[in-house]
């Protein structure tokens, strides 16, 4: 019995492996850039912020610098449960300081719902709402950009998130490589075929009309990826804009990664046993492979795990037992296969820089240390599955004060 388990799992591993490289080829490419349409949209721009007063003033300087319309945009800061001078720097920069106190529902999800209401009863209404988290800075493009998608039918739209410190340390570093690879071989692939795009919390863009159709509710430790899969299941699939830039703070050490990387596993769980058999079935139901593909999406967590739980079984049976004794599909292929296997997982990273021309010569250095980062997921998502059900929202802490032009100074 347990030779079949492990036989079943393996093959069925290989197949969604082989099914995610074969999707990252169309990602090699990109298409020509669309014609700029005029400003028209208007937009509220919502930042999330929580004790935020090291880099929200970055922030609101960086969003008066926008290449947009004035008149068209306003920015919103939902101080959240803030006890220092968020709320002060934001009112001192011209800006709207929305302050929230509701030390029972914490975390992100709930404030933008809150944020949400305040907005919807206000007299002037907004074509659009734009989400920034507090510790990022936006290209000076974006919202024409998202302007851009808009005139043409898009009702929600995912930005390119790239990292603004990827040479503080080795964390950043791994943090760059990975969000390099998702939006080159992961968003763009998508984007090319036209399919649905996943949300990456920030630089995130609604139709003003179908939030208040469907309503936010989105209040889990990982929202983005929640309201993903609402949109998906609603036959709304999000797109994804390769020329409009967020550049996000990652944490600088691996104790602030692994407790920012267990809230998004832990989150992920509790969607992925919410939503992926109702999108299965759905994917079956209407022949959808874009419905299919945002479900698989939802299960890579469970995907990281059974791999995790696999590896320590035959590790332990030939450690105590002198094995192996479980049956391994993998052993029938010649050794160069395994070895041509790996190689291409670690490529695929390299090939993702290469494409997107990082510049940054601190991180290929530290991609000598980027194998660790990847193989610490595997014990953070066995420990997120047996927490899964705590739902306490986490700070990470943001210090991190980077101007726009630095970043792309650095970049070449």
């Amino acid at each position: 019995m347990l030779d079949a388990i492990f036989v079943t799992l393996q093959i069925i591993l290989a197949v969604i492996a082989v099914y995610q490289f074969a999707f990252s080829l169309f990602g090699l490419v990109r298409k020509k850039r669309k014609e700029q349409a005029t400003p028209e949209k208007s937009f509220a721009i919502l930042v999330a912020a929580h004790n935020e007063e090291q880099v929200v003033g970055a922030l609101m300087e960086n969003l008066k610098q926008l290449d947009y319309p004035k008149e068209l945009y306003d920015v919103f800061v939902i101080c959240d449960n803030c006890t220092d001078k968020t709320a002060d720097i934001v009112r001192a920069h011209g800006m709207n300081a929305c302050e929230r106190t509701n030390p029972n529902l914490r975390g992100k999800g709930y404030a933008i719902e809150w944020m949400l209401k305040e907005l919807w009863a206000m007299p002037r209404q907004y074509d659009a709402i734009v989400m920034f988290d507090a510790d990022n800075l936006a290209h000076t493009n974006f919202l024409s950009e998202m302007n851009n998608d808009l005139c043409t039918g898009a009702r929600v739209i995912q930005g390119y998130i790239d990292t603004k410190n990827p040479e503080d340390s080795w964390i950043t570093a791994a943090y760059g490589v990975s969000y390099w690879y998702i939006n080159r071989l992961w968003q763009l692939s998508r984007h090319n075929l036209n399919m649905a795009n996943f949300l990456g919390g920030t630089g995130m863009c609604f139709e003003t009309n179908l939030l208040k159709e469907m309503g936010w509710g989105a209040t889990s430790l990982v929202e983005d990826l929640e309201f993903t899969m609402r949109c998906t299941q609603r036959n709304v699939y999000p797109r994804f804009n390769y020329d409009a830039k967020v550049y996000d703070e990652k944490p600088l050490t691996f104790k602030a990664s692994s407790r920012q990387r267990l809230r998004w596993m832990q989150g992920h769980f509790t969607v992925a046993r919410r939503y992926f058999f109702p999108l299965l079935w759905q994917s079956i139901k209407h022949r959808s492979l874009i419905k299919f593909d945002m479900a698989l999406y939802g299960l890579n967590v469970y995907i990281v795990l059974f791999t995790f739980l696999m590896t320590m079984v035959m590790w332990v049976d030939i450690a105590l037992f002198g094995g192996p004794n479980i049956e391994n599909i993998y052993v029938q292929f010649p050794a160069w296969t395994g070895f041509v296997a790996v190689s291409l997982n670690i490529i695929t990273f390299l090939i993702a820089m290469i494409l997107e021309k990082v510049t940054f010569k601190k991180v290929y250095l530290y991609l000598l240390l980027f194998p660790v980062y990847l193989v610490s997921w595997y014990p953070i998502t066995f420990y997120a599955f047996f927490t899964q059900n705590n739902k306490q929202w986490s700070h990470t802490q943001h210090t991190r004060v980077v101007r726009l032009e630095e970043v792309q100074s650095k970049q070449g």
